[in-house]
């Protein structure tokens, strides 16, 4: 296999290209304050009633190689997707770990220093941005003119982005020796290009973390770091767990090395070699950056180790995130069947001359290609079988409360135009990495279908599926979706252009969004005081914002969602309760001083936080009532649809 060995940044092209309004802007922080809420520590409790009752695990299967035990559950993709909660989820049993890399911190603040905006234009810093600016606010400008000099000089040209320009530094990053040295590796033709294009930016990093005063930081920035790592946990668990389901297989953890060695050559013919076999642990590290930027994930593979730097408010389940997972998992497969691959070296070469006929950029190396291939085909079936998992269940949810067969046949027919609709959007991803060197995603999507009913391990049904392709009809893969493909561009063009309007839409005054944008800001602020676990300060200061902003149906949902996280830290079961029934009472005060005009996301959330508090307090019949007013709102966007749906589903037998 090729060997990659540089930062691949991967930014996810976003349909939304328009400015978020000051709503938005809530909705999106009031989600991350509620990831950060008890309720993730409290799912454990509708779980443990889960098992209790005998409900499966739903634990990834099957060992690479041997097909896994078929089941009743794996006999829909819907099924394969549930998010079950086992009573415990080793992320490091699927060899993945999370990591606060000191050198990557210190680039990145250089690299702040030095004048890279990752931001949009005219937009507010992050809370940790504006806090590590204003850390920096006394460096010595002559050190300053020279690392922007530098970064102005090497600066990619249009239409890079600040993706872009930030992949080159991550690369460096990792490349460097630990502090306080911050040694940079020898200049070689080995080192990828790009990582040799900034590699003199090693000694003014050295010079900065000398001079700055970082070190004095480091330990403040780790805990905030490693603060957004714990956020990503459960999310990350809940997608590991789906993925492998998914594939009914486990990652292959152990990489085998044939090491030569000096050996008697007794029982040897003259000038055979002896070998040793080394066994190395492969690894899938998950490393936040908080200065990153947003939306670009940047992904690297140094051996058997597996880098996957992520911005600060990653979704996993929506993210590349999944995608270099499903690269970790897949990536040993290959190499295990080399041979069956070589087997079909001149069938691929076929489709990849046919590739080059038409100008396409892609490389000749045929292992790469299957791998890129597998990857984006598992990629595409995952994310089609997710959200038709989710397109049901809301549909099922609305035939519950259909009240005429014309509504039901209403309901119905829209399920089927949404599962059409999902169907094209999966042929124009495959046609997108087809384009890019993945030559037989079409193939392996189409072998992705069998997997998911039969229930087989992927690793053993491997062999099977590269020895069956036909490389002539691989080559007529994008004339043949054509036409799914230009109406899945035309949906996305129909969405892109329907969000645009509604940013447009104005719903407040200026007046009114100037005064929700200072709110915003503050309540930003208040966010990260919560991150490390400063419940008085963060209450105190929520108080002094009422006196300014009396009634603020924003503040009350922060109030109940700071008691919430003081319950989750309360070992006293009676300061607990009072902690859950003070925010009980705050998100009731939300509830009422909020407007079903502008603030349907905010009450969506606020009845679903209220319904799973009352499940886990065992007044189920209140829960359920919570859960339904949630649910009756539909799925806004910011809201707690989904969320109120599975807290329903996982409530006991109403009484």
């Amino acid at each position: 296999m090729a060997s990659v060995s540089e930062v691949l940044c991967i930014s996810r092209t976003s349909e939304n290209t328009a400015r978020e309004s000051d709503q938005a802007t809530f909705s999106l922080l009031m989600k991350k304050i509620f990831s950060l809420t008890i309720f993730l520590a409290l799912a454990c409790v509708s779980t443990q009633s889960q098992t209790s009752a005998g409900s499966p695990a739903g634990q990834p299967r099957g060992n690479a190689g041997q097909p896994a035990q078929g089941t009743p559950e794996h006999a829909q993709p819907s099924s394969q997707l549930q998010q079950r909660q086992p009573s415990s989820f080793d992320l490091s049993e699927y060899g993945v770990s999370f990591q606060t890399e000191p050198r990557l911190i210190i680039m990145m603040a250089a690299l702040e220093a030095a004048g890279f905006d990752a931001g949009p234009a005219g937009g507010e810093p992050s809370v940790f941005r504006a806090q590590v600016r204003k850390d920096l606010s006394d460096l010595d400008p002559d050190l300053r003119n020279h690392l922007k000099a530098f970064y102005e000089r090497n600066k990619l040209p249009a239409p890079a982005t600040a993706a872009d320009q930030a992949a080159r530094y991550v690369s460096l990053a990792f490349a460097l020796g630990p502090p306080p040295t911050l040694e940079a590796p020898a200049r070689s033709e080995d080192l990828p290009g790009s990582l040799l294009e900034v590699l003199d930016f090693a000694p003014l990093v050295r010079e900065f973390y000398r001079r700055s005063r970082i070190e004095d930081n480091l330990v403040i920035y780790t805990r905030a770091y490693q603060a957004e790592g714990d956020r990503l946990r459960k999310p990350t668990a809940e997608m590991i767990r789906a993925v492998l389901s998914y594939l009914h297989t486990r990652p292959i953890m152990v990489s085998l090395e044939r090491v030569p060695v000096k050996s008697p050559t007794t029982g040897r013919k003259k000038g055979e070699a002896a070998y040793n076999i080394r066994e190395h642990q492969r690894h899938f590290l998950i490393v936040t950056d908080l200065l990153g930027a947003p939306g670009a994930i940047n992904f690297r593979v140094i051996g058997d180790e597996y880098y996957v730097v992520v911005p600060e408010g990653t979704d996993p389940a929506a993210s590349e995130l999944r995608r270099g997972y499903l690269q970790y998992v897949v990536d040993p497969l290959v190499l295990r069947f080399n041979r069956e691959i070589a087997a079909r070296r001149d069938q691929i070469k076929l489709i990849i001359a046919e590739r080059e006929k038409t100008g396409a950029a892609i490389s000749p190396d045929v292992f790469l290609a299957v791998s890129r291939s597998l990857v984006a085909a598992a990629d595409a079936r995952y994310e089609e079988a997710r959200k038709l998992q989710i397109l049901a269940r809301e549909s099922r949810a609305k035939l519950a409360i259909a009240k005429d067969e014309t509504a039901r046949q209403s309901i119905m027919k829209a399920f089927q135009a949404g599962q059409s609709t999902l169907e094209d959007e999966t042929i124009a991803r495959l046609a997108d990495d087809y384009e890019r060197g993945a030559i037989l995603d079409f193939f392996f999507a189409e072998q992705l279908k069998g997997i998911e009913t039969s229930g087989f391990d992927l690793a053993g049904f491997f062999p099977d599926m590269i020895a069956s392709f036909d490389p002539e009809h691989e080559g007529r893969r994008l004339k043949e979706n054509a036409e799914a493909r230009q109406r899945a561009l035309a949906a996305r063009q129909a969405r892109l252009a329907a969000r645009r309007t509604q940013l447009e839409t104005p719903i407040y005054s200026e007046a009114d969004a100037a005064r929700t944008s200072t709110l915003v800001k503050k309540l930003a602020e208040i966010e990260q005081t919560l991150r490390l676990k400063d419940y008085v300060n963060a209450e105190a200061r929520l108080k002094d914002l009422l006196k300014d902003y009396s009634g603020e149906p924003r503040i009350f949902f922060a109030l109940a969602q700071t008691a919430s996280l003081a319950a989750a830290d309360a070992i006293d079961e009676e300061v607990q309760a009072e902690r859950l029934k003070r925010a009980l009472g705050n998100y009731r005060l939300a509830l009422a001083a909020s407007s079903p005009e502008t603030d349907r996301a905010l009450i969506s959330r606020a009845h679903e936080a209220m319904g799973r508090i009352h499940a886990f307090l065992e007044n189920t019949n209140e829960a359920a009532k919570e859960f339904d007013e949630a649910i009756s709102i539909g799925d806004v966007p910011g809201g707690a649809y989904k969320e109120a749906l599975e807290g329903k589903k996982r409530l006991p037998p109403l009484r």
